[in-house]
């Protein structure tokens, strides 16, 4: 549990942080970018994707997603009436057919001009808002954690109580919905199409409940405009995603993207007011921790030159905190916590 004063600290980190945003942010070009049948694509990265949208370095952008789900099932739950449905969300399954290998609904890609392979494309996400009532929870066979002891397909939709910033997931149990995030961030391979389902060095389904509102991203580029698209909205998610999903939902963004020709990174990683981000994504996960504290030691030495890397690798063990992103993705994840506050 956190203490007063770590509250604290943590509270005037967000404020700084947002004041630096605040202030990057005036004069820059704004755009808005709604899922439609035109402008989404599911299931799949691919670098030959024609972008639905370009922006210049600097810009801004509100994103909108839709729920990963057919309508059908939601119209049969009789938890809320047809009408909670949006009418894009039974558009773009209804019309959209290029679909797979990965189940997910995706805004995007954007082009970022001026973005080049072996650039970093930053991503500051300046605000992430949940857009409907409910959302789903989903269990497929033989899928999440525990595969063989969960063989049937089963579906909870939940009613999310916006104003409140809660759902009832089961009878008396009350979950908080204050920190939503977009599961999926990613750019385009170098490779032809790939999933949406494993995270990779393209970013994508990282499923991770840290790169929230006020969060900054860093992807390596793989190939010109760097191709971003987003969604798999999540209203709340634990650490591990165990059973294979999130409170999944509908979710609105906004990002400010920076071409960055002066970084060069080999995974994504990200920074918050009080942390910097590693991550390591292997199907192995004992491999991808390996990764991250490789991330960890790469990530201190370059910035605090004078430690050596012996006394990073003591400092990832006594004072980051490493958690396990997801383990149901195919890739699994790892990412490491490096606190900003030991840094005198």
């Amino acid at each position: 549990m956190q203490t007063c004063d770590e509250r604290y600290q943590r509270s005037i980190a967000f404020a700084a942080l947002f004041a630096l945003l605040s202030s990057s942010t005036v004069g820059a070009a704004e755009h808005t970018l709604l899922p439609t049948p035109e402008t989404v694509h599911i299931g799949h990265f691919l670098a030959t994707l024609k972008p639905v949208l370009s922006i210049d370095s600097g810009d801004i952008v509100t994103i909108e997603s839709i729920a990963s789900i057919v309508p059908s099932l939601i119209d049969a739950s009789g938890v809320v009436p047809p009408s909670a449905v949006p009418q894009n969300q039974r558009d773009i399954y209804g019309k959209v057919k290029d679909r797979g290998p990965g189940p997910h609904v995706l805004t995007g890609p954007i082009e970022i001009k001026g973005a080049m392979p072996g650039d970093v494309l930053e991503v500051r996400i300046l605000d992430v808002q949940l857009t409907q009532d409910w959302g789903f929870n989903r269990q497929r066979p033989y899928a999440g954690t525990l595969p063989d002891e969960f063989p049937a397909f089963w579906n909870r939709i939940i009613p999310i109580n916006r104003a409140a910033k809660t759902a009832e997931v089961a009878k008396g149990v009350v979950v908080p919905l204050d920190r939503p995030f977009f599961g999926i961030m990613g750019v385009a391979p170098d490779s032809g199409r790939i999933s949406s389902g494993p995270p990779g060095v393209h970013a994508g389904n990282m499923d991770n409940k840290d790169l929230t509102a006020g969060t900054t991203l860093y992807m390596p580029v793989h190939t010109p405009g760097a191709l971003f698209s987003a969604g798999d909205a999540h209203a709340a998610q634990g650490h591990g995603e165990v059973d294979l999903s999130a409170i999944e939902t509908a979710m609105r963004g906004k990002f400010q993207f920076i071409v960055r020709k002066d970084m060069k990174l080999r995974w994504p990683r990200a920074e918050t007011p009080t942390h910097w981000l590693v991550m390591g994504l292997n199907p192995d996960l004992d491999e991808a921790m390996k990764i991250a504290v490789r991330e960890t030691i790469e990530f201190i030495t370059a910035k605090f030159p004078h430690l050596t890397r012996e006394e990073a690798y003591m400092i990832a063990s006594v004072a980051v905190d490493y958690h396990v992103t997801q383990v149901v993705d195919g890739t699994k994840g790892i990412h490491g916590m490096i606190p900003k506050s030991i840094f005198k």
